[in-house]
């Protein structure tokens, strides 16, 4: 059955016949998006065979309709100059390419992995060869043709199958391919883990000779540890017994009894308890020494009985199975149960569907689905819907920025819909845009959230940005409230997406990649649609809410050169550094009025020795008694104070000397904070205003 587990990647199928397209099979049954790329002819199994009756025309041969579901078809001529050029158009946007050619046959047609990769660094090219690449390694044997009987010959399967020495026997399906394909998919997702990671894909081939070595190891290490060449050893097992196929009334049956518990409960069963303390046949390493004896035996036993008879005797209590026919397995519970013979429709209304092997991949996580049929030859030759998404203009990259920009310091909610469509949605911690093309947005998820299943799952979700006059928007969603869309104004966005009234700007994304990332999982969506209004953001710092648009104030003041003070509150050793004016009284550092800004203050700073770091804006001030605008800075500084200053405890702070008003009220109001723990951006004057608070601690640098 199939899964959207690989959705989102794109595979160009260049092979043929059984390895390459059981490797992409593979891939196509859990998601990928699998074009196979054929000629005037199409691919050679098309052709192959065998035929139903009802399809007199031989359309659909059982070879290619068992190898090919889930895939699409496109008909490129790749020796002329405009399939050439098509086949990199498709390229470009593919995150694989399979082929199964000779080497060199892709290298003449210009169409090679490096001339590939120079336009699309990310892609991983696939090549299983009957000998390999040179690429990786040149085979004296890289020119020579290949098929599956060549590969089990050479590879060592032949030499260690069938009855005796006499009688190479080939193994019935075609291993040669099908492992050498599955090998590949391994291949391929291996390449790929590292083409997201370094953005780099690679060339990877897999010799279908080096394959077969690979599934005979028990050949090598018995050659390098016990010098022996092992031959055939029918259906038994050269270390165990009763290990093998044995015979019944009605056909054989199975035994694999490695474990001397088995063996006894096996004697017990046959009505023979004294062979299970038998010295001879006792423990593993004595049958394996009267291996003959002890599988006549056996066999003896079960050729008095039938498969039937030998399953209700010996099914769940030894290791043990019937050998079975193809009507045999199509009859088994257990092939129902797991849904092995899985139904494709054909794909005209009057024809039947056909029944395949299926994808015996099981993922408890991820619903199955259904096969779609195989492809028509061509029958996907429309290449625009493969076309690469659009290059964004210029002005809408500038929209798209601008968009991005709301959500840096800003309040964010995160929502999207579970599988039965209801919403959900949290507030984000940790959220940021990644890439403007394509227009990525990457949210942090705690794998704790109760939502965090629903957002590893969804297909789109949305972001909102929040504005400032949705401070209670924010705490609902903070909050485990089972009922915050019904609490909170929404509507439906792009893809139905929840998207909260009121907000900054929206997003509406598309899944693009979802990443592991320890406690969190971090999700990575594209762009689909965003909408923006001329709103404040609502800023979050250190457990409390502020104003940003605060700056946008000071733009203004700044403005008036004439009539602005810019200064600081600064503390030093935990004492108040004040500014001991030529008359005699107190006032907090300033800039110079020929250089009033912030880095007109801290060059004054450091000539006078003080080495600054002004932490962040503390208070705008309209001084209504001058009508003059000041701006201070909140920060610490270190170095030798002065003598033109003075450092204060706070709780020594004289009032009386200090001539300005505001600064007398705005110290007045820091002191109380400090008290409480509690400190904010202040905005007004020095009667009345606002504290935009961005802090709520116990611990405050004085």
């Amino acid at each position: 059955m199939t899964t959207d587990i690989l959705k989102g990647i794109r595979i160009l199928d260049l092979s043929r016949m059984l390895s390459g397209p059981y490797c992409t099979m593979m891939l196509a049954d859990h998601g990928a998006e699998v074009i196979k790329i054929e000629g005037a002819g199409g691919d050679t199994s098309r052709t192959n065979g065998p035929f139903r009756d009802d399809d007199p025309d031989h359309l659909w041969a059982g070879y290619f309709v068992s190898l090919n579901r889930n895939k699409k078809s496109v008909q490129l001529d790749l020796k002329s100059e405009e399939g050439k050029a098509a086949f990199r158009r498709l390229a470009a946007t593919a995150e694989v390419v399979v082929e199964n050619f000779r080497p060199g046959v892709m290298d003449r047609l210009g169409l090679s992995y490096e001339s590939l990769a120079e336009a699309n660094p990310k892609l991983v090219y696939a090549a299983i060869r009957g000998f390999g690449d040179p690429r990786t390694g040149d085979s004296p044997y890289s020119d020579w043709p290949s098929y599956d009987v060549v590969a089990q010959a050479m590879g060592g399967v032949m030499a260690i199958t069938g009855p005796d020495a006499d009688s190479p026997t080939k193994v019935g399906p075609g291993v040669g391919d099908i492992f050498t394909g599955l090998m590949m998919s391994f291949g391929i997702m291996a390449a790929l883990r590292e083409a997201e990671a370094t953005g780099k894909g690679q060339f990877t081939d897999v010799a279908m000779y080096d394959a077969m070595i690979s599934l005979c190891e028990r050949a090598t290490y018995l050659h390098d540890m016990a010098s022996a060449t092992p031959g055939p050893e029918g259906n038994g097992h050269p270390f165990l017994a009763p290990f093998g196929v044995f015979p019944a009334t009605d056909g054989a049956v199975a035994l694999g009894v490695v474990d001397d518990a088995f063996w006894r409960a096996l004697a017990q069963i046959m009505g023979q308890p004294e062979l299970g303390t038998d010295l001879r046949y006792a423990t593993r390493g004595a049958r394996a020494l009267h291996r003959a004896d002890v599988n006549n035996l056996v066999s003896e036993w079960t050729a008095q009985h039938g498969k039937a008879d030998l399953t209700g005797l010996l099914g769940g209590k030894v290791p043990y199975g019937p050998l079975n026919t193809i009507e045999d397995i199509f009859a088994d519970p257990h092939v129902a149960a797991r849904g092995m013979l899985a139904q494709i429709n054909h794909p005209t209304e009057a024809g039947k569907p056909w029944t395949v092997s299926a994808n015996p991949l099981r993922f408890g996580g991820r619903p199955d689905g259904v096969y779609a049929p195989p492809p028509k030859l061509g029958e996907h030759n429309e290449l625009a819907q493969f076309a690469a998404s659009q290059q964004p203009r210029p002005e809408d990259k500038l929209a798209l920025r601008d968009a991005f920009g709301t959500f840096p310091t800003g309040v964010t909610v995160v929502t999207t819909r579970q599988a039965d469509g209801k919403p959900r949605g949290f507030t984000a911690n940790s959220f940021t845009s990644v890439s403007l093309d394509p227009p990525l947005l990457l949210i942090c998820i705690a794998k704790t959230a109760h939502s965090c299943d629903a957002f590893s799952e969804a297909r789109h979700f949305g972001i909102n940005v929040l504005s400032e006059d949705q401070k209670a928007v924010s705490g609902l969603f903070a909050s485990r409230s089972p009922d915050k869309f019904a609490e909170a104004d929404w509507h439906e966005g792009h893809e139905g997406v929840p998207l909260l009234d009121g907000s900054l700007c929206t997003f509406a994304c598309a899944r693009h990649k979802l990443v592991d990332a320890g406690d969190h999982l971090v999700l990575i969506g594209r762009v689909l649609a965003h909408e923006k209004v001329d709103k404040q953001p609502l800023g979050y710092f250190r457990g409390g809410y502020f104003s940003i648009g605060l700056e946008e104030e000071l733009v203004k003041t700044a403005g008036e050169a004439d009539n602005v003070a810019v200064g600081a509150l600064i503390v030093r050793d935990g004492q108040l550094v004040l500014q001991v004016q030529q008359d005699g009284s107190l006032a907090l550092p300033a800039a110079p009025s020929n250089n009033c800004n912030l880095d007109g203050l801290i060059t004054s700073l450091k000539k006078s020795g003080l080495n600054p770091v002004l932490e962040h804006l503390y208070a705008l001030y309209h001084d209504r008694a001058t009508d003059q605008h000041r701006i201070y800075y909140h920060g610490i500084v270190t170095g030798d104070v002065p003598a033109t200053m003075r450092c204060f405890d706070l709780a020594d702070i004289p009032f009386e000397a200090i001539k300005s008003a505001a600064e007398r009220s705005m110290l007045a109001r820091y002191r109380e904070e400090f008290r409480h723990g509690s400190f904010g951006i202040y905005q007004g004057d020095q009667t009345a205003g606002t504290v935009n608070r961005i802090a709520d601690r116990t611990h405050y640098q004085i």
